[in-house]
């Protein structure tokens, strides 16, 4: 029999393994460390397994109680399971569990996305199959009618979310394969996406004379907030005031893409941006919050908007385009592109290294970012 701590402490092996408690109850651990409590049991001959939930949402005292209740329940004679496993080899019941156990460390926006495409193209085509009978015929005919609609990224999208729940699945013990691992190759190829922006040293200077020029304090504020620390435009919108931590802005993980901290030094001209926006906005949450309502943020179509005012179309620049520019200006400039990327916070080729250091070359940084504020003011 296994201990709390002993299941608390299983650390995560190259292939998942598990450890054997009493009565056929089992905790699996998968290979990115998940944990789950799985009941194998006999019946004619074939072995079984249910899984009686996550640890530690379940707890191996309560993981003990249900292995009890249906094992007593089959000694006398009764099948409680057979309910149990037909719902939960359906796919929308599945998917359903999914959601709720890998989705509690994702974003509200993510979540939000991610129930869509799940309601929209997935669950009307195989939400009530058995996982069993779900074959990547089935998932290769909704990929391809949703890149006839020109949608190819959010086909791959679509692809990752059912490979998701299925090998969720598998760990859980509801099925034993996955049917997305045969599509590979089947769909469109990624296109590189280049946003439209400036490269050229008169055209930039042209946008930030524009740009100084905006009557909105909060929106041209924004605006230069973007321009000057080239983070990515949600990352700008959702800003709090209790993230700026002295001469740098602190992102929090959970507001990343990759889920990591990131930490953007603050150039002399973005503190100035600061200390204007303090008495108008400095009592709300937001550092740039809605005109409408100062309890939300501002809209993701905020900025977007008031370069269309400004007379920018939409081939000439967008809001995610001031990276782009700051990478191309940056790296012309003949700075070390390991500091550009990281101050981009792009994903690099060694994730572990880059885990644990959230302030790698930071001095360089701090040198980059008051650079780039300079050489955009004296254009």
């Amino acid at each position: 029999m296994i201990t709390e701590i002993q299941a608390r402490k299983a650390l995560p092996k190259e292939k998942p393994y598990m450890l054997r408690d009493d009565r056929g109850l089992y905790l699996r651990v998968d290979p990115a460390g998940r944990k789950y409590w799985i009941l194998r049991y006999w019946e004619n001959k074939k072995e079984h397994q249910l899984s009686l939930g996550a640890y530690p949402e379940i707890s191996l005292k309560d993981a003990r109680i249900k292995r009890d209740e249906i094992q007593t329940a089959r000694a006398k004679g009764e099948n409680p399971t057979l309910k149990s496993v037909r719902k939960l080899q359906i796919f929308s019941e599945v998917a359903n569990e999914w959601l709720n156990v890998r989705m509690k460390d994702k974003s509200q926006g993510y979540i939000k996305t991610v129930i869509y495409r799940l309601n929209k193209y997935i669950l009307p085509a195989i939400g009530n199959l058995a996982l069993k009978d779900i074959t990547s015929g089935h998932i290769l005919y909704i990929c391809r009618n949703i890149e006839d609609l020109g949608h190819d990224e959010t086909a791959r999208r679509v692809k990752v979310i059912i490979g998701q729940v299925f090998r969720f699945s598998i760990a859980a013990g509801y099925t034993d394969s996955d049917p997305t691992g045969a599509l590979l190759g089947a769909l469109k190829p990624r296109q590189n996406i280049h946003f439209p922006t400036f490269t050229n040293p008169s055209e930039i200077a042209f946008l930030m004379k524009a740009v100084k020029a905006y009557p909105y304090t909060i929106l041209r504020s924004a605006m230069l907030f973007s321009i000057y620390t080239a983070a990515r435009p949600g990352e700008i919108r959702k800003a709090e005031w209790s993230e700026i931590k002295g001469d740098t802005w602190e992102i929090p993980p959970e507001k990343m893409k990759m889920r990591r901290k990131h930490v953007i030094p603050l150039s002399s001209q973005v503190k100035a941006i600061l200390a204007e926006l303090r008495p108008l906005t400095g009592k709300s949450k937001w550092i740039f919050p809605s005109p409408r309502d100062n309890t939300h943020c501002l809209s993701d179509n905020g900025v977007r908007i008031a370069l269309r005012s400004i007379g920018f179309t939409k081939e000439q620049i967008v809001p995610h385009g001031f990276r782009a520019m700051f990478s191309t200006i940056a790296n012309e400039h003949g700075f070390n592109r390991d500091v550009i990327e990281r101050q981009l916070s792009h994903v690099e080729i060694n994730s572990v290294r880059g885990a644990y250091n959230h302030a790698e070359y930071m001095p360089e940084r701090i040198k980059l970012m008051q650079w780039w504020a300079d050489y955009l003011d004296n254009l």
